[in-house]
């Protein structure tokens, strides 16, 4: 558990190239850039996680009433989905954090609120395939209720899907976070964040200090490929069949 404490400004240990005391080295207030970049990463990955879910959800919802409901409704959530994905995601993501206030709260809504067109549409596909099948027609004929027949029938479909498509949008949610706190947009700057580390290192590049934006960013970029390794040994482990291909 890395405390406040151990983030504390220390100056007679500012701007220490990286070792075996400091593996990233230490900034111009002397603070552990490990430690920091480690504690920056803890705060992207709870809020990427946190932001995914409620997103996933949103496209389960979104999705399922597309593909259950009458084809107005349908036709609503299509040209949502349009609408959302015609507008770049950073733009509207620092739009919405704007609105919402900025911090921790602005950044969640705005992230949940543009990542969940890509599964919205694959849960859509899956909905539409089996909604005429043998077992959905019979469970209408016995009245059961558009709600009841998603439920029982179609999310035990659309599950394997989704858990990939959850999977596979962490990692968007994570860039995306960084990004906007690195433009000003985000966590507040006294945050140990990536996005905070790599706006403030950006100033010391060119005195040669490269170990303050190098290792936090190398650090960001392994975490996201692992992220996306495992989405795609998930997928390979859901479907069989691309495994054989």
């Amino acid at each position: 558990m890395i405390t406040d404490e151990m983030l504390a400004p220390d100056f007679s240990q500012k701007n220490q190239l990286p070792s075996l005391k400091h593996l990233f080295g230490t900034d111009w207030l002397g603070r552990d850039m490990f430690l920091r970049t480690i504690k920056g990463l803890q705060n992207s990955i709870i809020i990427g996680s946190i932001a995914s879910i409620i997103s996933s959800i949103i496209a389960l919802i979104v999705g399922g009433l597309a593909g259950t409901m009458p084809k107005w409704v349908d036709h609503i959530v299509r040209i949502s989905i349009d609408l959302v994905m015609g507008i770049p995601h950073l733009i509207l993501i620092i739009l919405i954090s704007v609105l919402a206030g900025r911090g921790v709260r602005g950044l969640l809504i705005g992230i949940a609120l543009t990542h969940w067109t890509s599964l919205a549409r694959i849960v859509r596909s899956e909905v539409l395939q089996v909604r005429n099948d043998h077992y959905v027609l019979i469970s209408r004929r016995f009245g059961k209720s558009n709600f009841y027949i998603f439920k029982e029938h179609m999310i035990p479909i659309v599950l394997p899907q989704y858990i990939i498509g959850l999977v596979l949008t962490f990692p968007h949610a994570i860039l995306h976070e960084a990004a906007v706190t690195f433009l000003g947009f985000g966590l507040s700057p006294e945050a140990p964040a990536i996005g905070i580390i790599l706006s403030e290192s950006m100033k010391y590049l060119v005195n040669g200090v490269w170990h303050l934006a190098f290792f936090p960013g190398l650090s960001l970029v392994l975490l996201v490929l692992l992220i996306n390794k495992l989405g795609d040994n998930l997928s390979l482990l859901l479907n069989p069949h691309l495994a054989r291909e």
